[in-house]
């Protein structure tokens, strides 16, 4: 690949993060929950939970480490199962050309 072709791309995924948070000025990233919650709330102001969570965090900030968090271990495990199949796949080949 060219190097002006990796300029170009490097700015167009640069440009891909930076410009949504110029669009629109002063709006708040929410999550579906809370979508949901001011949903129901609108539809049924009546509306009483099932339960309560067990656990609420103290901010923002650590709810959204904490989901960071477990999307990185569902992300080592099944990248350790794809490397464990592929290295068990690569030896059963290399069993077979050293046994011929």
């Amino acid at each position: 690949m060219k190097n002006s072709t990796k300029i170009i791309l490097v700015l167009l995924l640069i440009a891909l993060f930076v410009v949504p948070l110029f669009i629109k000025k002063g709006a708040e990233f929410g999550g579906a929950d809370g979508a949901a919650e001011e949903k129901i709330t609108e539809d049924n102001p009546d509306y009483e939970p099932w339960f309560e969570p067990i656990f609420e965090p103290a901010s923002g900030e650590i709810e959204s480490f904490l989901f960071a968090f477990q999307a990185a271990i569902g992300a080592i495990i099944i990248g350790y199962y794809f490397g464990y199949q592929r290295g068990k796949k690569r030896g059963n080949n290399v069993n077979r050309q050293n046994s011929q």
